[in-house]
């Protein structure tokens, strides 16, 4: 008889309001839920950022990066190298779709900055040198965990 009354009404039969009506009170999930997409732009604005400052840097071989790949002993051209790459991360990170780019995009800026903390390590730099490259990765990290539906690879088998 529920069930009845929920198809005839448009309300669900949980007791739930319908979509498009108002709740009474923000339930902590739903406050979470709004908060995420807030949070998932600023992060990737920030990841973004990084990636276009950084690789126009890079592929311009300005300080203070391209001293710094040099005094850890990596040739001139990886220079150029990350720069491109970098600059495509930013641009598919931005773009709509391209899930399966994303992926690769955030896996490539991931490795990139945990390169660079492994390479000051082993250079024997100082760890104040591994903050940059470590807050970068993180805030990677949780920009790809924080993404929308739309952003990511169909699940499978689900």
């Amino acid at each position: 008889m529920e069930r009845a009354s929920a198809v005839t009404t448009g309300a669900p039969a949980t007791g739930a309001p319908a979509i498009g009506e108002p709740t009474t009170g923000a339930s902590a999930t739903g406050t979470r839920r709004q908060h995420r997409p807030l949070s998932y732009w600023a992060i990737t604005v920030i990841v973004v950022g990084e990636c276009a400052i950084g690789g126009a840097m890079d592929l311009f071989q300005l300080a203070p990066f391209y001293p710094k790949l040099i005094d850890l002993g990596y040739p001139s051209y990886l220079s150029t190298i990350l720069g491109i790459a970098k600059l495509i991360a930013a641009v598919v990170l931005l773009a709509p779709g391209l899930p399966r780019l994303k992926e690769w995009a955030y896996a490539g800026v991931v490795i990139n900055m945990t390169g660079a903390c492994a390479s000051y390590v082993l250079a024997h730099q100082g760890l104040s040198n591994l903050i940059p490259p470590a807050a970068f990765a993180v805030l990677a990290v949780l920009s790809w965990s924080l993404r929308p539906p739309t952003r990511r690879l169909p699940s499978v088998g689900r």
